[in-house]
């Protein structure tokens, strides 16, 4: 990479968490304003290198944005008390708290590395525009897709904090450093912008060793997901038409095909982040201070089970343990995200996706806790404890069709809104009887959706984004019955934002002009 000055920022450092493809390649640390792309190449580095910081611990690295999007619903809780899924699990967080970083897993990491992609794609597109260096159409596809990641960090972050700083220029981090609160709305038509710009450039798919990288269906479900939000249904329902009908994803003929680690890019899945076993992250590791083995890809370990806690007869731990390496396999997780007490009280019986999302027998052991094996891995061998090497998906079209159904009775009613839902209930059930559903009302469809999402979408870091959206997250959280904090007492309105960190607000006080209240924490 040539500049005219070096100068290295520690903000802009970025972690590289490789995969087997295209992230293996050397990422770039962005360096200052006057950096220059001398090549095609220089500037995707700087593109894989921005890849790699989303796989950080605090974003879709270890528990990452599942503690902001699951934690606290009706879908997952821990079975132990857990520092780091208190605050937002148990709803106790406050600015301090958000400081707070257990292995990089804070409300402020979030924030920083969220805001560290939209300065690195800002000075990719600035630098890419216009450079003669590299071909036209090249510098084409590397700006939609720079402007595709920065799209989906402003997206996670007015979902996660509302009115937040935005610029969509290079500045200098003297000047981002002094920038106040621009209103979601203003936000949101950039982000609006950018994923359009997206849409139109980037590819259906990708060879092979391209896979990882975002198509422009994974901008199409952003924008489709944000005019839901805004309760355009309209709007809503066409985006999700296009991906139903144009792009070559389709659904799988069962749930369980799904998850199968051994087809991670499916043609079900629109997107997925590539890890690898074995490779960490060079600047984001996945144990900050500790010696022993790992990578960024631990969320299976947080699903897998720890034998300590099996079975529900102690006595038969030895033979669980026998029967599980017999198999290959071993309880060796930290069972810190189980099926909540509710979800799987719930969870109808007949339901096929059920053996996915509630486990409380394993190899004719019952067990004390329900688990969710859509996300465990328990084989030693090709996933072993903390180094794993699935895949992390972010999108899928299951989500897209029950979007597309919701939309349509929210415009319509539910005559032509069950084309959308059946798809999904077919797989799930033996029978006709049991998946058709027929002469519901509007508020009947309606809340049949709210179940469908969440028996479908388990654990998938929708949950609250819905909840909040619909506007019932308070009124579900209060009528629950948790294994032992108590959130449905704890929860307040202002808990469906986050508050910014203290240590931001005391570097740039100028974040709480436009609301003193810090959304509502102060």
């Amino acid at each position: 990479m040539k500049t005219t000055k070096i100068i290295l920022y520690i903000f802009l450092i970025i972690s590289f968490s490789g995969c087997e493809k295209f992230l293996e390649e050397d990422p770039r640390a962005i360096i200052a304003p006057e950096t220059f792309f001398a090549s095609e190449n220089d500037a995707r580095q700087a593109i894989n290198g921005t890849y790699a910081i989303l796989k950080n611990n605090s974003i879709y690295g270890q528990v990452g944005l599942d503690h902001f999007y699951d934690n606290g619903a009706d879908i997952i809780e821990p079975n132990r008390a857990a520092n780091f899924v208190q605050p937002i699990g148990n709803y106790t967080l406050n600015e301090a708290l958000a400081d707070v970083s257990i292995q990089k897993m804070s409300v402020s990491d979030t924030w920083k590395d969220l805001y560290r992609v939209i300065f690195n794609t800002n000075i990719i597109i600035d630098r890419v525009t216009g450079n003669e260096a590299i071909l036209d159409d090249v510098r084409t596809e590397i700006i939609a897709e720079a402007r595709f990641l920065r799209a989906l960090c402003y997206w996670h972050i007015t979902n996660l904090w509302g009115d937040a700083p935005y610029y969509s220029e290079v500045l200098t981090l003297e000047e981002v450093s002094q920038l106040g609160r621009t209103p979601e709305d203003i936000i949101i038509t950039g982000t609006i912008e950018d994923l359009q710009f997206a849409q139109s450039i980037l590819p259906d798919a990708y060879p092979d060793n391209q896979r990882g990288r975002a198509s422009k269906w994974a901008a199409a479900i952003i924008e489709a997901k944000i005019y839901m939000k805004q309760k355009d249904w309209q709007g809503g329902l066409n985006k999700c038409l296009e991906i139903i009908n144009q792009s070559s994803h389709e659904l799988l003929p069962t749930y369980e095909e799904v998850f199968d680690p051994l087809n991670e890019y499916n043609a079900e899945i629109i997107w997925s982040l590539d890890f690898a076993k074995d490779i960490e992250g060079l600047f984001d590791p996945a144990f900050p201070g500790r010696a022993f083995a790992g990578n960024n890809s631990w969320r299976p370990s947080m699903f897998n089970p720890r034998l300590r806690d099996e079975p529900k007869n102690t006595d038969e731990r030895g033979a669980l343990s026998a029967a599980l390496t017999a198999n290959g396999q071993a309880f060796n997780g930290t069972g810190l995200q189980v099926a909540s007490k509710d979800f799987a009280e719930k969870f109808p019986l007949n339901d096929l996706r059920r053996p996915l999302n509630i486990v409380d027998n394993y190899l004719g052991f019952d067990l004390n806790f329900p688990y969710m094996a859509k996300f465990w891995n328990l084989d030693l061998e090709t996933s072993p404890r903390f180094n794993h090497s699935d895949n992390r998906m972010v999108f899928r079209l299951a989500d897209v069709y029950l979007m597309a159904a919701e939309c349509e009775n929210e415009l319509n009613g539910p005559d032509g809104a069950y084309q959308y839902i059946h798809p999904i209930r077919q797989r799930a059930y033996e029978t006709q009887a049991e998946w058709e559903l027929v002469g519901l009302s509007q508020q009947e469809f309606r809340e049949a959706i709210y179940d469908e999402r969440k028996w479908e979408l388990a654990a998938e870091a929708h949950r609250r984004y819905d909840l909040i959206r619909w506007g019932i997250l308070l009124d579900v959280v209060q009528n629950l019955e948790y294994r032992f904090w108590e959130p449905n007492v704890n929860i307040r309105p202002y808990h469906v934002l986050l508050p910014i960190p203290l240590q931001e607000l005391e570097l740039n006080p100028n974040l709480l002009e436009s609301d003193p209240t810090n959304n509502g924490y102060r």
